[in-house]
């Protein structure tokens, strides 16, 4: 039987596999933070669910990270005030830029003036 840690290996080797993976690292990313503020204040998803008013599957359902459920705004706002904690939303540059759909300059790309 495969560690957890071997079978990831194994599964990073697929080129597919590695390229959802990373897909999905911010994701992750976000629910690992979830988790580790919940375990750092010593709550369980029962009392955060208590405290932001909805169920402790509700709360499962959003920590899973399944896809199933995008949980609203308003919702993780709700559960960072539980946690003692401050969401913060913000937009970070890619190092590569996203497939323009159209031939239009980025407002950051300067525009180049005859001489």
């Amino acid at each position: 039987m495969l560690t957890h840690k071997q079978l990831r290996t194994k599964a990073l080797a697929n080129a597919e596999v590695k390229a959802e993976y990373e897909q999905l690292a911010d994701e992750f990313s976000l629910l690992d933070e979830f988790l580790k503020a919940r375990a750092a204040q010593g709550l369980t998803q029962a009392q955060v669910a208590e405290k932001i008013g909805t169920t402790q599957s509700a709360v499962a359902r959003m920590e899973s990270g399944s896809g199933k459920h995008s949980p609203s705004l308003a919702t993780l706002t709700k559960y960072a005030d539980a946690l003692g904690c401050k969401l913060e939303v913000r937009l970070v540059r890619r190092l590569q830029p996203a497939n323009n759909l159209t031939d239009r300059p980025s407002p950051a790309t300067p525009k180049r003036v005859a001489a």
